[in-house]
């Protein structure tokens, strides 16, 4: 965490419901601390200014982002503020989010218990790495290996530490954080993983053969997935917001990665009332 806090980046999903009024209220109430507001350019655009950075530029500009929307939101945005060293804030402006778990009403209690050195609500998110040939990503959710749209099932072999483990016809393969244990690896059928848990999901989609099952292994684990497909539509997708096309005998490792994610969290509740609620479980 950065010793000085004296700038607040402001990071927005653009048509969400309030994001002009919710986006002027805390900016008031930071600018009220003496916290310089910077805003990426559609944030810029709602409170009426026309100096707006790019959306990749604000974690290297700020100590602090906001991030107003949802999970995808702060997804598009994580891997950049964790290279960057810097906190990330998710204000839910819908459905509460895993991710963007703090809702409009505890805003302003969070960025309070933030500013005032409460190391409770701030909690450190390992990312992954994922590598091809052509480059390497970072992702916080996940890295999946899927087919396309209109593409028949694909076959891979899945490795770890190189002993090789299954060659598998799926629709794919989703390699998780714990964090993103409860996105598209939970829908899947993988299980759900508190976020401090030093362990990386494997989850296949709709594999052809049954028993191979979601598992977990150390987060020190090198996982490859070698792509023995040909002809079809395969992609790497990195938190469902980048990636590439593989092709045939490309190889996709991953592992844990160099930099973690400080993600400010509600000081109203854990992660078990987060699921809960999210869940809608009866308690």
């Amino acid at each position: 965490m950065k010793k000085e806090f004296k700038k607040a980046g402001f990071v927005v999903k653009p048509h969400a419901p309030s994001v002009d009024k919710i986006i002027r209220e805390i900016t008031g109430y930071l600018e009220g601390r003496g916290i310089e507001c910077v805003f990426e350019q559609a944030a810029a655009r709602l409170v009426g200014k026309e100096d707006g950075l790019p959306r990749e530029k604000i974690p290297e500009s700020v100590d602090l982002v906001v991030v107003l929307g949802g999970d995808g939101t702060l997804l598009s945005i994580a891997h950049l503020a964790a290279v960057a060293g810097v906190p990330v804030m998710g204000v839910n402006l819908g459905r509460l989010g895993f991710l963007t778990e703090v809702p409009v009403s505890e805003a302003r209690d969070s960025l309070e218990a933030f500013i005032s050195g409460d190391p409770k609500v701030v909690s450190f998110r390992w990312l992954l790495e994922a590598r091809t040939s052509k480059s390497s990503y970072y992702c916080l959710n996940d890295a999946v290996v899927s087919k396309g749209v209109l593409a028949r099932m694909i076959e891979f072999i899945v490795a770890v530490h190189g002993k090789e483990l299954s060659t598998l016809k799926a629709d794919g393969m989703i390699i998780s954080t714990p964090t993103g244990s409860t996105a598209y690896s939970m829908s899947a059928g993988g299980p759900i993983i508190n976020p401090g848990v030093e362990g990386i999901v494997i989850t296949p989609i709709c594999p052809h053969t049954l028993t191979f099952r979601p598992m977990i292994v150390p987060s020190s684990s090198n996982i490859s997935l070698k792509l023995i497909t040909g002809g079809e539509e395969v992609y790497l997708t990195l938190d469902g917001q980048r990636g590439e096309t593989l092709i045939r005998n490309d190889v996709v490792e991953v592992g844990r990665a160099a930099v973690d994610l400080q993600l400010i969290t509600s000081p109203f509740r854990n992660f078990y009332d987060l699921v809960k609620e999210k869940l809608n479980w009866a308690g």
